[in-house]
């Protein structure tokens, strides 16, 4: 990455789906093929030349500073925003900014596993104040394809869709945090408001790896899908 920027992974979900895996830590700290999420979200941005990064907490939030710590075992450093209360994606984002000092910075929820390129989110933002990354839709449910007489013709197991959706991982120019409520998602606030003005851009990701996690099953086949990739 040429350009400094630091990072802020959305660490701060309850993940109430996730139960019983949840009892006891946050959604961020669930393994995946035997590393946490977060884990995997570190190496993945400091693979890309990012180093600086603020975990926005909250639930259960002295787990995250139990494992992690001051990041420097995975060669980073962290920085920690807490949450005392709820306060949605722009809320959290609002709540980080004293620890945001660079022109650009990441964002990220903190339930995907992905390899989205960074920088092509940098190089597409142009004129604008953001850049969403857009992967595509897969459906949930198996396929299944019938011909005009009635005959099965093929199964699908869960097949990209042509639908475009919002991966969670954005660039976005600190300017738009004055633009954020303290309070409230993003999606329904400071992105309305950039799309109206014709200041966020998206950038189309149809080849990287991108999986959100969201229930037992995706722990369960993402891992699957990362030891048949044999991605460490």
């Amino acid at each position: 990455m040429e350009q400094y920027m630091k990072a802020l992974i959305l660490a701060g979900g309850f993940g109430k789906k996730l139960m019983p895996l949840t009892m006891d830590q946050p959604k961020p700290l669930v393994e995946i093929g035997g590393k946490p999420i977060l884990v995997r979200q570190i190496e993945w941005l400091r693979g890309q030349g990012i180093s600086d990064i603020i975990l926005a907490v909250g639930h259960l939030r002295t787990k995250v500073f139990e494992k992690l710590g001051d990041g420097s075992k995975y060669g980073v450093r962290l920085f920690y925003s807490v949450e005392e209360e709820p306060l949605g994606t722009e809320g959290a984002i609002k709540n980080a900014s004293k620890y945001i000092d660079t022109d650009l910075f990441v964002v990220t929820n903190g339930d995907v596993i992905t390899d989205i390129d960074i920088s092509a989110l940098v190089k597409g933002m142009g004129d604008g104040l953001a850049t969403i990354a857009l992967v595509p839709m897969r459906s949930p449910y198996g396929i299944v394809e019938v011909d005009g007489n009635g005959y099965v013709k093929s199964f699908k197991e869960k097949p990209l869709l042509e639908y475009m959706i919002n991966a969670g991982v954005y660039v976005m120019k600190r300017k738009t945090i004055d633009m954020m409520a303290d309070k409230g998602d993003i999606e329904k606030g400071v992105f309305p408001k950039l799309a109206k003005e014709g200041k966020i851009r998206a950038v189309i990701y149809n080849n990287s790896f991108w999986r959100s996690i969201d229930t037992v099953k995706d722990v369960e086949e993402i891992s699957a899908m990362l030891a048949a990739k044999q991605v460490s």
